[in-house]
């Protein structure tokens, strides 16, 4: 059976340049000479964004009815790999019954600052956990013979100027925070195409930055799928072409498509890229090609349910203190409600921008919540949206009444679109101050007051100390409400964690003073300390740490063994124990640091997590595999990841700042051999295999000259060797030190030499 790829060597070069871009928005060009397809791809990443057929050539228009599930910003929360997946499953599924080759996500760039406007559709400030959920939605979609498209690649972490700003970034944070979900990603799961982003990266477009795209993608990940712009992303595209992106989109009017032909009919580099990006193009065509024909309709109600699931497993309990002796969540059963918000009734489930979804249904809690607590609950509105409506007042003074009137106040605040969308960027991280003059309003007239959260992003908490229970509802997809719902009335005993650290001001966050940046250029000042890694090595205090999340019950943790697999990953065994009266779900994470570095390193990274279901006074015996590759730094030096030899903490907890056991373990060490030059520190010298003899012997000689090796005085031999150890090798010539030039080059020539 052929395949489209078969076609290759049949194609002028004007067909094949004419694979490079999108026929229109949304699909790829045909060749019907040969039989090759025109295929369909299109937005997700939490819900198909399908246009329907009378929408606008721009692809901003209405969209085919589709299940929205929580963002990246709630599902993230879930610390769940296998939940993400059946999430994937759906997306797949309903791509499947589309007729779309590729859904475009996930999104895993890291959450850098809060103020990024396209949060709601990242993970995480971590890269493992960002990577581990980003290839299980990954996998899900692609088991339904579905492609997915990893974006935004790579550091895409703004909306200011995002299409022009330069990322400044070191090499080390590029490699360990801002590429490493990336790797996780195409090594782990093998996503059919990878998006590349609109920024530059030190300078240099994403879309033509050979490095980028075919050093460290190809080359050294081995990704052997297709490359797609983001859209627009192209500035000169036949440089891109040989950098290695496959498909711009959406299309140019052929204006790309001829420049690409001109270009390799004129220089054989070109007509090598074209060649290489043709078949790639081609293969998708062939993986889509080979989905099996599926037949639809969609099974609504089964797809809402799991939306609904995925929502209850992202809410994330922040604070539930007693009031008269118990928590106050979940609800009693016979407490009188006083629901306000406008957002309990109009809920925000997602983010706005090119993943706006066209929900099958859209759950409100306020349905939700009366439908089982009958008039137990009575809603008032609270505010408007619009924070200039005229009838704040008035709506303000409404809910304080209510709130007096019932056992409990259950106040829903949060962000509008008009203030978080893909876009922009948020100028603060402050709650507006028509909602915060409502809560002050109904604590004071109720102080059993509840604050259920609606954004994509975190928010300031000034309230935190004030009110008995915290609900962080994220944006939850269609089905949000009624799993807020559930978690409030204690159907469902909630477990979500924490994927990014709650500051308790914008000027403690990592990014603050380098965030947008300016002229073009961001620069990303706090290096490998982002998100919890840098409140912790700062020792910053933070509303709620990274990994944070409460129960309906309770977990010990006990003793924590680590030990080395033969593979050399570390294997982490703790015995779980729900130690209260309801089943629950723990999320056990394992953080790792080296006790000693050579280089910065944060006080502890996670490496690991697990979300585990104890039933109530069960115990479970949790296994945690921390990869050896995820305990390398990136080393400067030789310019690889590289495992430090010596002792590691192994910290277990429930949270970064919540550890409930240590252990450590002795990893064994990467052999790095540095390239030696004339700017070398002798420190590095004296522990080069070559070099290090050579210069002792030289060394000694120079401090007997001086006056021997005494324990005494600035020359003793501590002493020296601390002073010495940060002098250049060649400058120690200018000082007739041992060394003349001569011998410094032969002695480099020597350590530099191929060894064995």
């Amino acid at each position: 059976m052929t395949t489209p790829r078969d076609h290759l060597s049949e194609l002028s070069t004007a067909e094949k340049a004419s694979l490079m871009s999108g026929k229109d928005f949304w699909t790829l060009k045909p060749i019907d000479r040969v039989g090759v397809p025109s295929i369909m791809v299109t937005d997700g990443p939490h819900g198909l964004r399908k246009q329907a057929a009378e929408s606008d050539h721009l692809g901003l228009g209405a969209s085919v009815p589709a299940t929205c599930f929580p963002p990246a910003a709630g599902l993230g929360s879930s610390f769940d790999p296998e939940l993400a997946e059946r999430v994937g499953v759906a997306l797949g599924v309903e791509s499947a019954i589309e007729d779309v080759a590729v859904i475009l996500g996930p999104g895993i760039n890291i959450k850098r600052s809060p103020l990024c406007g396209r949060n709601f559709e990242y993970v995480s400030e971590d890269p493992i956990l960002a990577g581990v959920i980003g290839a299980g939605l990954v996998q899900g979609i692609q088991s339904q013979g579905v492609g997915s498209s990893l974006k935004h690649f790579a550091a895409n972490n703004q909306e200011f100027q995002r299409m022009t700003t330069s990322s400044d970034i070191d090499a080390r944070p590029l490699r360990e925070i801002y590429l490493r979900g990336f790797e996780r990603v195409v090594k782990d799961a093998h996503p059919w195409t990878v998006m590349c982003s609109y920024n530059k990266i030190n300078g240099v477009y994403a879309s033509q930055d050979p490095w980028l795209l075919t050093t460290v993608l190809r080359d050294e990940w081995g990704f052997d799928g297709l490359v797609v712009s983001d859209w627009g992303a192209v500035n000169d595209r036949v440089a891109a072409l040989v950098a290695g992106l496959d498909l711009e989109m959406p299309g140019s009017d052929g204006a790309s498509d001829r420049a690409v032909a001109a270009a390799a009919e004129a220089d054989p580099a070109s007509a090598a890229a074209l060649d290489a990006s043709a078949g790639r193009v081609l293969d998708l065509v062939g993986r889509a090609q080979a989905r099996p024909a599926v037949a639809g309709p969609l099974d609504v109600d089964a797809h809402h349910a799991l939306a609904r699931e995925a929502a209850r497993r992202s809410i994330v309990l922040l604070k539930n203190d007693d009031v008269d002796g118990a928590p106050l969540l979940p609800l009693a059963a016979d407490a009188s409600i006083a629901l306000i918000g406008e957002f309990a009734r109009t809920p925000r489930f997602q983010g706005g921008g090119s993943s706006h979804i066209n929900p099958t249904r859209v759950d409100s809690a306020l349905d939700a919540l009366t439908a089982v607590a009958g008039d137990r609950v009575a809603f008032a509105p609270g505010f408007a949206f619009d924070p200039a409506a005229d009838d704040q007042d008035a709506l303000r003074d409404e809910a304080v009444a209510l709130a007096a009137s019932r056992d409990v106040a259950v106040v829903f605040l949060g962000l509008t679109d008009a203030e978080e969308s893909e876009g922009f960027d948020r100028e603060h991280i402050d709650l507006a101050p028509h909602q915060l003059a409502l809560l002050d309003a109904v604590i004071a007239a109720n102080p059993r007051t509840i604050v259920v959260l609606s954004n994509g992003s975190v928010v300031a908490l000034p309230f935190a100390d004030r009110v008995p229970a915290i609900v962080e509802g994220w944006l939850l997809g269609q089905a949000g409400g009624s799993a807020t719902a559930d978690v409030l009335l204690g159907a469902v005993n909630p477990s979500g964690r924490l994927a990014e650290t709650i500051p308790h001001r914008l000027e403690d966050t990592p990014a603050f003073g380098n965030f947008p940046g300016s002229n073009g250029h961001v620069r990303y000042g706090e290096g490998i300390l982002v998100g919890y890694r840098w409140y912790d090595a700062r020792d910053i205090a933070v509303s709620y740490p990274f990994g944070h999340g409460l129960s309906y019950t309770s977990f010990a943790y006990g003793a924590v063994a680590a030990t080395v697999a033969p593979s050399g990953d570390v294997v982490v065994t703790v015995p779980v124990t729900n130690t209260g009266t309801r089943d629950g779900r723990e999320v056990v994470q394992v953080y790792v640091a080296p006790v000693a570095s050579i280089v910065e390193r944060a006080p502890r990274e996670l490496k690991a997590f697990a979300s585990v279901e104890i039933a109530a006074g069960a115990t479970a015996e949790v296994v945690l595999t921390v990869r050896r590759q995820d305990l390398a730094y990136w080393d400067v030096r030789v310019e690889r990841f590289v495992v430090e030899g010596g002792a590691y903490r192994v910290e277990v907890g429930a949270s970064s700042r919540d550890l409930r056991a240590t252990a450590t373990v002795e990893v064994a060490g990467d052999a790095v051999v540095v390239p030696l030059t004339p700017e070398s520190p002798l420190s590095e010298v004296f522990a080069h295999p070559v070099a290090g003899p050579m210069v002792a012997q030289a060394f000694a000689a120079m401090q007997e000259q001086l006056g021997g090796t005494g324990d005494d005085g600035i020359m003793s031999g501590e002493a020296m060797t601390k002073m010495m150890g940060s002098f250049p090798i060649g400058r120690l010539p200018s000082f007739g030190w041992g060394l003349d030039r001569d011998g410094v080059a032969q002695l480099l020539a020597a350590a530099n030499a191929p060894q064995g």
